[in-house]
């Protein structure tokens, strides 16, 4: 099974992220950020992966840097579980729709670290949730994961339901990316030899 455990331990935060993409879209989160946890879990159920969460951080100032550095130890334990990258896909897409809200988002598991976020939101939080973060949150995931991401929100008026499709179309994508091809075992899906 590919899979792995981080810790990140700062002054801000304190997180362990277990993650396991041979899973079965089995969840556990402890953020402090329901909202968060929410969308966390799409990425699980619909990334057919093992994921858990716990994360304490400072959210008496606010959610930045806990979200934040969920992406980051996110984005170490998705690395670090998807190993030498043989035999894998490497791309993936998807696009997720959610009643008036549409999301497509493509990905590259490059080895390079690059996020294109094209999402307008209809409102600044959902809930007590800083939309901002989102982006944060993805950022912080490509810049340890090394993958390229391109992520655009097509249509929505309702903001749960633009970010709730942005998380589940991330998830399928990620699914197909790290998925192994029978027809490409053993083999770095790269000219280069490597990503």
């Amino acid at each position: 099974m590919r899979s792995a455990q981080i810790t990140r331990n700062t002054l801000e935060t304190q997180i362990t992220v277990n993650i396991n993409l041979d899973g079965t879209g089995v969840s556990q989160f402890s953020t402090g950020l329901g909202f968060l946890d929410h969308m966390l879990d799409q990425i699980a159920r619909h990334g057919m992966m093992d994921i858990e969460v716990n994360a304490k951080g400072d959210l008496h100032i606010d959610a930045h840097h806990t979200v934040e550095d969920i992406g980051i130890t996110l984005g170490q334990a998705f690395a670090k579980a998807v190993g030498d990258k043989k035999g894998i896909r490497r791309y993936g897409h998807a696009y997720v729709p959610l009643d008036e809200a549409l999301s497509r988002v493509v990905l590259d598991v490059s080895g390079r670290p690059g996020l294109e976020f094209g999402c307008t939101f209809t409102r600044a939080a959902i809930g007590d949730f800083d939309v901002d973060l989102i982006h944060e949150f993805f950022q912080g995931f490509v810049n340890h994961a090394n993958v390229t991401l391109h992520i655009d929100n097509l249509k929505g008026h309702n903001a749960h339901h633009q970010a709730e499709t942005i998380f589940k179309a991330f998830g399928r994508a990620l699914r197909v990316a790290v998925e192994l091809d029978a027809r490409m075992a053993g083999i770095m899906p790269s000219t280069k030899g490597s990503l």
